[in-house]
Order: C-alpha cells, then structure tokens, then sequence
C-alpha cells in the first residue's frame, strides 16, 4: 500500500484548500450529491462531507480504500458511502450533482483523467451538474539552464576510453519530474506557451497534440522544455504546478533536447509535444525540436519519445 504517497498527498496544504474551497461554492447544505472518483484516503469526499452534502459517493480500486474504510468510521462520516472499484468498471452507478476527482499527475493527464471524466461525464453526473476540475491547461517553456540536462548527460564523462552515448540517448528518451527555477527558463518564465486545453464539459480525445514557436530577440541555447499545469476546479479557483507559483507536491516535468540547441536573434524555435494516456496502455510522451532562421529554412531538428528511452 502506497501510504507514503498519500501522506504527500494530505500534507499538501494549497492542493487540500483549492478543493475545499471549490467543493464550498457548489455544495449546497442538504441537498448536494457527490461523487469522489479516485478518493484514495476518503479526504475530498469527508471535505464534501463536512460541508453538508446530502449524499457522497466514494470510488476507489486501490487497496489505500481500506483506510478510508478506517478514517470514515473514526470520523462519523455517514453521508460517505465508500465503493471499491475503478469507476470505469462501476455498473449503473448513482448519478451526482457534483464529481469531483484529483486524479492530477506531475503530468497532468497521467493518471487516465481524460478517460475518467469522459465516463464520468456520461454516466456519473446529473443533467447540469458540475465536474471538478472543470478545465484544465497544459504549458511549456523552453529549459536555456543547462543543469538537469547536464546530469543526464553523465554517460559522457565516463572516461577510461570507454563509450556509454546509446545508454546517454535512452537517458535523454526520458520525461523528469523535477523543481525548475525561473532563472532557467526562457524569460524567467514568462515566455511559457499553452501547447494543450482540456475542457471537461465535453467528450475530449485521449490523444493530445500541441505545437509552440518561439521567436529570439537575442541568442539563447535550449536544454529541454519544461511543461506544468493549471486546473480550473470551479470559476475563481484553480491550482497549478507552475515554478512561478508557490510550490505543491507536485513538480514540473523536464522533456530533453538530445544536445543543446543553439537559437541565434531572428531565429524560429518550434516545439511539439504529443501524448496519450489510458488505463489499458499507460501514458506515452514524444515531443520534437525544430530551428529555422529568418528565411524560414529549418536547420535543426530532434524527435524523441518515451518509445526510445526503453529498451525494445
């Protein structure tokens, strides 16, 4: 059982306050019904609870479930009801006024949530109901620091003669979930880009696509991107994983160039990043650099993909 993982989890103050606070503004005393997809140790549905909701349903397939059995019962949560399952499974379940899941990864779709709320939206939720998260936005930012690239790239100072370079590309065909600084990104920051928009409300497509161009003023030289989150749970309140933001326990995720890029004034950075996660296959990341000059005439490029990082 992944207790430590849950401990991270609840001991994350911002990310517990964010949900409470959304849960508050759709929870009506009384009335509301609820249902937590992925509850993990039963904190959002006894939060909904807590807040007067009429009915809670929650849904959990991991053995972490048997401890909100546990919690549930010190803290006479008797609007709770706990079932054990993955909610895509779940037969004819009871439709709620509100579903709510943080089933957020350090990538933010990791965990299947698109494949979750797509069910969830059809068969979970009443007619006019709300989903939280509502939104959510992926961003991505060119690394010009060359700190974590250069820890990957240990396979070159082996020495004794020896040559590790296929061990360093698998290394590179890797995605890191790692704390990046605003000083090493490209403007501090500011110039990170939304390469994907993920609404709720509707039936969204398992297999995300999206492309950045970066224009250079002045010369820099690109590592890697770094890509985080924002997750609109209700209007006004959100969360995100930006190095911008105060931290949470999730951090950003490093995606490698194979070797530096060397971006000259006038220059066009292009990057592509593609993606698919479901329970059946897991997630599966590729991501693409490209430069072209004033002209428009592309001089470098480099694909890497999870595909390669793994030995066939």
């Amino acid at each position: 059982m992944r207790i430590e993982y849950h401990r991270t989890l609840v001991a994350d103050r911002l990310r517990n306050a964010a949900f409470h606070e959304a849960l508050s503004r759709v929870v009506v005393k009384g009335r509301t019904t609820v249902a937590d997809i992925g509850t993990g140790t039963g904190l959002l549905a006894f939060l909904a609870a807590g807040l007067g909701a009429k009915k809670v349903w929650a849904y959990e397939a991991a053995e972490i479930g048997a401890v909100a059995v546990r919690l549930k019962a010190l803290n006479k949560m008797r609007a709770v009801e706990l079932i054990p399952g993955r909610s895509t499974e779940i037969i004819e379940p009871e439709r709620a006024d509100v579903v709510v899941t943080e089933t957020l990864g350090n990538f933010a779709l990791e965990e299947f949530l698109v494949e979750t709320m797509n069910d969830a939206r059809a068969r979970y939720l009443k007619p006019g109901g709300i989903l939280i998260p509502g939104v959510v936005e992926q961003f991505a930012c060119p690394v010009v620091g060359p700190r974590i690239r250069d820890d990957l790239s240990v396979w070159d100072q082996i020495g004794y003669g020896l040559d590790f370079s296929p061990a360093r590309e698998m290394s590179l065909n890797n995605v890191y979930i790692r704390t990046l600084k605003p000083d090493e990104l490209l403007g501090g920051g500011a110039s990170a880009q939304m390469w994907d928009r993920v609404d709720f409300s509707e039936k969204n497509r398992l297999s995300r696509r999206g492309t950045m161009r970066f224009e250079a003023p002045t010369a820099f030289t690109v590592h890697g991107l770094a890509v985080w989150w924002t997750a609109d749970l209700v209007p006004g309140v959100s969360l995100t994983t930006s190095p911008l933001a105060p931290p949470t326990h999730w951090e950003q995720l490093f995606f490698p160039a194979l070797e530096p890029i060397a971006v000259k004034p006038g220059d066009t950075l292009v990057a592509e990043i593609r993606a698919r996660s479901t329970e059946e296959a897991g997630t599966d990341l590729a991501w693409t650099f490209s430069v072209s000059g004033i002209k428009g005439r592309e001089r470098d490029r480099q694909a890497l993909s999870l595909s390669k990082g793994f030995l066939p």
